[in-house]
């Protein structure tokens, strides 16, 4: 509590309560705290190029019939191992799974595809109602880092790829 010295009408000092907070302190905490929040907010935002070819995740039980969706080099898609047009993926999709919206369909990209036209085939098996979309990767050596940079030692320059058993990410 807060309180002030007044001279009262006896010889002894005593000290009458002062009911009125004081806010200062408060208000400089406050301010502080801003300050604090106005130079950290900008270094909260990290902008870092992203080379994602090979994943180092536990591999994943393979489905009894996985539907692979691929997009290619040349960005034409096949459903299996047959060419299918973007305008007939829906109809494609609806043959293969018995209209069944909620089928698994496991999408691998070339590694020269960019971000954009992976977003754009996933796009259209949204459209067509499809929304369980796992991307499958290849499995990394060990030393060989998943971020592009050189080896580690030990290990080749390049990921191998189990074909029997593809990594896939839900």
């Amino acid at each position: 509590m807060a309180g002030s010295v007044r001279r009262t009408s006896g010889d002894d000092d005593e000290l009458d309560e002062n009911h009125e907070i004081n806010v200062t302190p408060f208000i400089d905490v406050m301010l502080v705290l801003l300050i604090i929040f106005m130079v950290a907010a900008p270094l909260a935002t990290v902008d870092v190029n992203v080379d994602l070819p090979a994943s180092n995740a536990q591999a994943q039980p393979r489905p009894d019939k996985p539907l692979f969706l691929t997009v290619e080099a040349d960005l034409s898609l096949s459903l299996g191992d047959t060419e299918v047009a973007r305008a007939g993926l829906g109809s494609a999709l609806d043959q293969l799974t018995g209209d069944d919206k909620e089928a698994r369909i496991f999408l691998r990209a070339d590694q020269v595809v960019s971000y954009g036209e992976l977003m754009t085939v996933m796009n259209l098996l949204r459209e067509a109602g499809y929304l369980k979309i796992a991307l499958v990767g290849l499995e990394a050596l060990s030393g060989v880092p998943t971020d592009g940079g050189p080896p580690t030692g030990g290990g080749t320059t390049s990921p191998v790829p189990d074909l029997a058993n593809p990594v896939l990410e839900p």
